[in-house]
């Protein structure tokens, strides 16, 4: 029998690959999952244990992978290659997501990853706003799937971003 999906084992994992600098609160978080737009798509092994976890918002111009984990000690098996392949084919709009500037091997590691399967990095600025209070805007590049985008072309998906996903007036930021 499947385990039902459990918000408690994805917000662990969720803590355990993501600087707080990244994450929303339990509550804030939790809060989403009664947004419209908002899904959480949970990869289970066959005993019911949570392998990863993808994120997601579908807007009707594109879609925004906000987070997507693998558990770490079953990394590299191509668990979350698969569950984005899957999210990028279960639609027809493009796909965005925000990865840290290249500056760290790990973050050169994961734009490789995202570049593998098929995302283009976007060198315009971008500044995530902060998800907790008290927190600074975060220095962030856009990945797009499947074109890359210009800082023009971005903008529409850029308000939509800081109003829906981040609560922001279009004006504040």
């Amino acid at each position: 029998m499947e385990k039902q999906t459990s918000f408690d084992e994805v917000f662990k994992l969720m803590e355990a690959a993501f600087p707080v600098t990244e994450i929303r609160t339990y509550e804030g978080q939790r809060g989403l999952l009664t947004h419209p737009n908002y899904r959480l798509h949970v990869n289970r092994d066959e005993s019911g244990d949570i392998r990863g976890f993808l994120a997601s918002w579908n807007f009707s111009a594109f879609r925004f992978v906000e987070h997507i984990a693998v558990n770490a000690a079953i990394r590299g098996g191509g668990i979350g290659k698969q569950m984005l392949t899957d999210y990028i084919n279960s639609g027809t709009t493009p796909v965005v997501l925000e990865v840290e500037p290249p500056d760290t091997h790990d973050a050169q590691r994961r734009i490789e990853f995202y570049r593998r399967c098929g995302f283009h990095l976007n060198l315009f600025p971008y500044e995530q706003p902060p998800l907790r209070d008290g927190q600074p805007h975060l220095p962030l590049h856009i990945m797009s799937y499947p074109n890359p985008l210009t800082e023009n072309e971005f903008v529409p998906f850029k308000n939509i971003l800081l109003t829906e996903v981040y609560g922001q007036s279009v004006g504040s930021v």
